[in-house]
């Protein structure tokens, strides 16, 4: 194969989408089974969402996927990618990952995300209160989780003597998640990892991860930056099966345009939808955000985001109808980077 390596660490972001003829509790056991594989390969992370109310998505629940996922691999880091800490309590997200840490040490993430994951209605009903403040409070609830973590209250706040358990365990790292510039600058400020979701940014990929690295601040939780980088990426044994197997990207990206969040259909309902010219118009802007090709052409364009984006890491997400063809992309993906299995 005539293409660079790739010279970053490799990791996973799975929704475990449902697909077309496909169940809820098969697109969760199909996450758990991908979970496994690039265990073996030597991935280094994999982490899973939260999304509320859509057919397309079979879990609301990263934390309950994460410890189902960490029991069944050996040496992934896997966390959130993220918990949408507007849904929660920062008390909440501090305890269960808390417990997490105490039963997997030294291999769980907590990535935060500012958006609910869901429509407004069901974000509502998330919070179980019709009268709760729309004002966005995510830099609010970060600072109380970490007060959470640091005991960082005043000395007559309220919370003070609150302990979280289990207390001989430290929260696992955060990361705050991004598809615009201020969580690049916050997580600079911060001094916290920063990952950015180019899948399905609109915002500039350049702005963000390069404004993150030199805004960053070192802090007790990360002494330098360390920038994860999302990507779409379809690889196959070659381009045309990569297109055919993108297919499904394709239709399924058309159709949320439309607001419908179908299951990922097969490539052969993809091949066979009547698109119109606009259609195909939408699908070709999209394309840009999505890397789809044999092992030759992905490399080289997973070396250009490396390169341009000074990227400590790639993320990737393959949100393609069948569990062998999503597992077969990241075998090619580990051939290329040249992963071994861990020991």
């Amino acid at each position: 194969m005539n293409a660079p390596a790739i010279r970053v660490p490799l990791s996973v972001l799975d929704l475990s989408f449902v697909t077309s003829g496909g169940t809820g509790p098969q697109a969760l056991a199909g996450t758990i089974a991908l979970a496994r594989q690039v265990d073996a390969l030597g991935f280094t992370r994999f982490w899973v969402a939260e999304h509320h109310n859509l057919p397309s998505v079979a879990s609301g629940a990263p934390d309950i996927m994460a410890g189902q996922i960490l029991a069944a691999t050996r040496n992934l880091r896997v966390g959130s990618g993220g918990v949408m800490l507007p849904n929660h309590s920062p008390l909440m997200v501090a305890e269960r990952f808390k417990v997490l840490e105490g039963l997997y040490p030294g291999r769980v993430d907590l990535g935060l995300g500012r958006a609910p994951g869901t429509d407004q209605l069901t974000a509502r009903a998330l919070r179980r209160r019709r009268d709760m403040d729309p004002a966005d409070d995510f830099l609010d609830r970060l600072k109380e989780l970490i007060a959470w973590e640091t005991n960082g209250w005043p000395d007559d706040h309220p919370y003070r003597h609150i302990a979280v358990m289990p207390v001989d365990v430290p929260l696992p790292p955060i990361w705050l998640l991004g598809s615009s510039g201020y969580s690049a600058r916050l997580a600079a400020q911060l001094g916290l990892g920063f990952a950015f979701a180019h899948h399905f940014a609109n915002h500039d990929v350049l702005d963000a991860m390069l404004s993150y690295r030199d805004g960053f601040r070192p802090s007790p939780n990360l002494a330098k930056p360390h920038a994860i980088l999302a990507l779409a990426v379809v690889c196959a044994d070659t381009d045309e099966e990569a297109e055919y197997l993108a297919g499904s990207i394709d239709l399924s990206h058309l159709r949320r345009q439309h607001g419908e969040y179908r299951p990922i259909p097969t490539p052969e309902e993809a091949a066979a939808h009547p698109y119109s010219e606009s259609d195909r118009r939408f699908i070709a802007r999209n394309r840009e955000r999505v890397l789809v090709g044999g092992p030759e052409k992905v490399a080289q364009g997973l070396a250009r985001f490396i390169e341009t984006t000074q990227a400590d890491e790639l993320m990737i997400t393959t949100a393609i109808h069948g569990l062998a063809a999503k597992q077969r992309s990241y075998e090619l993906l580990a051939e290329m980077a040249g992963l071994s299995v861990p020991a």
